[in-house]
């Protein structure tokens, strides 16, 4: 998933036609693709180099093809176009109507580039570590809970659409589970009625959930994110991602097509093209186009939205459409890469079926590519389509043969339909058409460009003055020049340097690092963050309940706070929460920038004391599994602000901003907390400087709160 240069080493597999089988398996396991030939001239050769790997592999494997062979996994191999999405995401599940909206969803993705065949729902990573909650606990916390999950993932499947969850296997430092992952896994996707498993950071995804869903009579679709380690693993990771080839210097892939490892060994396994931050789509599709494999539409990048331009959807509309209207070919034994063509930069492929042959072309060059294209033995009977444009050819015949012409634009594709009259029809006409009105614009009259999506600042109304100073509260003088500096510690994202963080009133596009002067009038500010004693003061007056209830004040019983708790930071209160009590007080949250210069002052410190680090002015880290309650607001004094603000740094996390676009919401949060969950890179990432701020994605009030998220209220001078 992350950072996956460091990890996969990823480098194309040279074939030359001298190394034996033996040698050639030795480089695979490592590898995700296949060179190409050097030269048109070893192409036979080359071929039968990979052809002898793959019987001396499913030799050496003893390979039966098992799992693929199964009905219940059938559908894998037509399982064209998938994307991650974010549980998170706006079009998928509305807050104000608190519904999930598959519909709307996939409307979406139907209306722009043709829709999909599977997702990936992803509920736990950027949040999960926020707290002690696990994956599993997560998927739980999803609005509505598991029944409404069930429900969701039933929409999905009247829709067509297959549906995945991840796999954190690196998810051992929160809660601890009683059995061992993959059975807990395996029976949480029988309860829900998922389709498979993503295995993320996994180096293919092993044989214990393979084992598991054997045990429970529930195959799974297993499907690593990186390469798949041992070559053995084929047999029960029936699709994997393709995560890998041009970006990190794979030089297979720098001009000629390299051939897909995995599908060359078994034709059934499904691979999806995934390179979630690029914007030019181009060498992707083309690879996946060439070795007729799917797709991975990923847009939605844990609240970062990378949208698919206009060029590449309608290239992944028309190439949907192709695959669909002829699904078996694409799994055939006899498919063969790197066909004989006629034009300098284009590569083919054949994929040969019971009913017809498919042909695909990419052409890798900067010009057009038009003309006599292919030679291609004559067979009586049979007609030929250029079906990426959705006319029939009428080749050039001799000596046996047939030579098609047709046209390729720059960085453009191809396809050849061979197939007998008897299979044609009204329906193969249809598509035609369709493929017709999606060919009327080329490709680059479509844009290729990609901009981030504008947010919106959630309004915060002001307070009424006050007559007095409220109790608990302290006076913050206007400061005319603020130097405001502040810094997401999101662990993904630079790639998009333009779309990630939040967007602040004054900036022209959401980013992580901010600087900005401006002046703040002089405001209240809560000594400490709310204790128990306090929001159980305005529980008892207004009695209030939200709508969406779930984890609601988890740690109290009965009404009430554990005895003793009067003085912790009360948690579990998600940003709905925290305003009804600020507005019940006469107080508002305070923007970010307030926040940090009632903790800050005008001196650029980066902690409340000072500049430096110093343990002994906040809680020590609690890294158990269980986590330990928060500690009381007062008892580290020493750790306060030069205006005299308690508790802002390690104690409990404090709700800001809340920032909104068409996909995501998210909060800024401030001050870290003293949970610090171990064995992992990929937990939400603490923030104890002032000037950073962690980025937490909102979904529902249940799924927000969190055991170690609190607030303090400002009010208006």
């Amino acid at each position: 998933m992350k950072k996956i240069a460091q990890v996969l080493g990823v480098a194309a597999l040279l074939l030359p036609a001298a190394l034996t089988a033996q040698q050639i398996r030795l480089q695979g396991a490592e590898s995700e693709l296949i060179a190409g030939p050097e030269s048109p001239s070893q192409r036979a050769q080359w071929l039968d180099s990979i052809q002898q790997w793959r019987l001396h592999e499913k030799d050496r494997l003893q390979y039966s093809g098992s799992e693929y062979n199964r009905k219940e996994l059938s559908w894998v191999s037509t399982t064209f176009m998938y994307a991650q999405i974010m549980a998170h995401d706006r079009y998928l599940y509305d807050p104000v109507n608190r519904e999930y909206t598959v519909g709307r969803f996939l409307d979406d993705l139907e209306k722009r580039y043709g829709g999909l065949d599977a997702v990936l729902i992803w509920p736990t990573y950027p949040n999960i570590g926020i707290d002690n909650r696990n994956q599993f606990d997560l998927v739980a916390d999803l609005p509505g809970g598991k029944e409404a999950v069930k429900q969701m993932i039933r929409d999905f499947h009247q829709r067509g659409v297959r549906v995945f969850f991840p796999i954190m296997i690196w998810d051992h430092g929160t809660r601890k589970i009683t059995i061992p992952m993959a059975a807990a896994l395996t029976e949480e996707m029988k309860e829900l009625g998922a389709d498979g498993l993503n295995g993320d950071t996994m180096n293919g995804v092993t044989f214990d959930f393979k084992e598991a869903y054997t045990r429970m009579g529930y195959p799974l679709v297993l499907q690593p994110e990186i390469h798949i380690g041992d070559l053995k693993m084929v047999a029960w990771n029936t699709m994997s991602w393709g995560y890998y080839w041009l970006k990190w210097g794979s030089p297979a892939f720098g001009y000629v097509p390299g051939v897909s490892l995995y599908k060359w060994l078994e034709p059934r396994h499904q691979v999806h093209v995934t390179d979630r931050w690029s914007v030019n789509k181009t060498d992707d599709l083309q690879s996946a186009f060439f070795n007729g494999i799917g797709y991975n539409t990923w847009e939605n990048i844990w609240g970062i939205w990378n949208q698919l331009p206009e060029r590449y959807a309608a290239v992944i509309r028309r190439i949907r459409m192709i695959y669909r209207q002829f699904p078996e070919v694409w799994s055939s034994e006899q498919w063969e890469p790197h066909i004989l063509v006629m034009q300098p930069g284009v590569f083919a492929s054949a994929f040969p079926g019971k009913a017809a042959t498919l042909y695909t072309f990419i052409n890798r060059d900067s010009v057009a590519r038009n003309g006599l294209q292919i030679t291609l033995a004559a067979k009586r009977g049979w007609r030929y389509y250029d079906v990426w444009n959705g006319i029939e050819l009428h080749p050039v015949k001799e000596q046996g043969n047939v030579t098609l012409r047709f046209n390729m634009e720059a960085y453009g594709y191809g396809a050849v339909a061979v197939l007998p009259d008897t299979v044609t029809g009204k329906s193969f006409g249809a598509f035609l058409d369709r493929i017709r009105q999606e060919s009327r614009v080329p490709l680059s009259g479509l844009s290729a460009d990609s901009k981030p999506l504008m947010q919106r600042l959630t309004p915060v109304a002001t307070t009424t003055k006050p007559v007095q100073a409220p109790e608990g509260m302290i006076l913050i003088p206007a400061a005319k020049e603020y130097r405001f500096e502040s810094h997401g510690v999101m662990i993904e994202g630079n790639e998009l340097p333009n779309a990630i963080g939040v967007q602040y009133p004054w900036e022209a596009h959401p980013q992580r690092d901010h600087q900005h002067t401006l002046a703040i009038p002089a405001f209240y500010i809560d000594r400490y963050p709310v204790t128990n004693q306090q929001f159980k003061q305005f529980m008892d007056a207004t009695r209030y309940r939200p709508a969406d209830d779930h984890n609601f004040l988890k740690d109290w019983q009965q009404g009430t706070y554990p005895a003793g708790w009067e003085q912790r930071p009360v948690t579990w209160v998600s940003i709905e929460d925290a305003r009804a009590y600020a507005a019940w007080a006469g107080k508002r949250l305070p923007h970010e920038w307030e926040w940090q210069y009632a903790a800050q002052g005008n001196d650029k410190r980066l902690y409340p004391w000072g500049m430096t680090a110093d343990s002994s002015r906040i809680p020590p880290a609690d890294t158990s599994r269980e986590r330990n309650p928060p500690p009381f607001v007062n008892a580290y004094p020493a750790g306060a602000s030069p205006f005299g603000v308690m508790a802002l740094t390690g104690h409990v996390w404090q709700w800001t901003d809340e920032y909104t676009d068409a996909h995501t919401r998210s909060a800024v949060l401030k001050g870290g907390s003293y949970y610090h969950p171990q064995t992992s890179y990929w937990y939400f990432p603490q923030a104890q400087q002032l000037t950073q701020y962690g980025k937490y994605l909102l979904l529902s009030p249940g799924m927000d709160r969190a055991g170690t998220l609190g607030f303090r209220c400002v009010a208006d001078y």
